[in-house]
Order: structure tokens, then sequence, then C-alpha cells
């Protein structure tokens, strides 16, 4: 139906990247949308693994989005999916160590790909699809800036 993908380039180890963006618990602590996360299955991070976190809109309302890991390979690839009222969706990171302006950083794709799983969700991808494709990359360049602030905390100095 439709794929959203965004690229960042991050001055951080992967390692500690995905150590932040697999961490349940501490995920409302920094990505500003995410207001709570309730996990749904015990355990650590594996494929199975389910939770719902609560996201604050654009227009300023809440949502619950419910995901479930579909594969998980530390730290390179995390696949999750998602379901939506008449839509599925399956939201893809990948990790990869590149070399950018003669320095080590991590290139963070995120994608999403939307697949119509009900009639309705086909006539509504049609009338609303290009909204919400532009709503979804501007949720993933938040979620990548909340995770490049995370990998780079500010300094005792800085802070003050």
């Amino acid at each position: 139906m439709s794929t959203v993908t965004v690229t960042e380039f991050i001055e951080a180890p992967a390692v500690d990247l995905w150590r932040l963006l697999v961490d349940l618990p501490v995920r409302a602590d920094w990505l500003r949308t995410v207001g709570g996360v309730e996990l749904l299955t015990p355990g650590p991070l594996a494929p199975g693994t389910a939770w719902r976190e609560t996201r604050t809109r654009p227009d300023g309302g809440t949502q619950a989005e419910e995901f479930v890991v579909v594969e998980c390979v530390p730290p390179r690839r995390l696949v999750l999916a998602s379901p939506g009222i008449g839509v599925s969706y399956r939201t893809t990171w990948v990790l990869r160590t590149v070399q950018r302006r003669r320095r080590a950083c991590t290139a963070v794709t995120v994608a999403q790909e939307a697949v119509a799983t009900a009639p309705y969700g086909r006539v509504l991808a049609l009338l609303f699809g290009g909204l919400a494709a532009r709503a979804v990359e501007g949720t993933f360049r938040r979620d990548l800036a909340d995770l490049s602030r995370a990998a780079h905390p500010p300094t005792q100095a800085e802070a003050a």
C-alpha cells in the first residue's frame, strides 16, 4: 500500500543506540511523544514481545499503539508489527555503521509499510494516504532526533 522511510546519521555506536531502542521501560524517558509504555509480555525483548505505548498526536490528543516484535537481530535490525483499524503496519529499524565526514557514525533507517487488511482500509488510504505519510515521516524524524539526543546527553556544564 504505502511505505515511509527516513534515515538519520547519528554519531554514536550502533550498540548504544540499540540499547535505547530496546529498553522498553525507558522509552517514555527519551521519546518526547511517548507518554507511557505498558509491557504486555514478560521477559527480555525477543520475537513475540508485545507492548502498548501512548503517544501524543500532532493535534494534542493521545493515541495508544500496540507493537509486537517480529524480528530482532541485535544491534542491527528490529522489525515490529502493529495492527490498525483496516490497516496493518510493519515498522523496520536498521542500524548500520558508516563513515561520514571521516567519522564513524550509525545510519539509522526506520521504515513503515502500511497494508490494507479490510476494504475500507484501501478507501482510507486513497483519501488520506498522503497526509498520513507526512504525519508518519514527521513522527519518525522526531523519534530519530530524540534518539540522537538520548545518545548524547548534555554534560553537567551544558545542563547548568
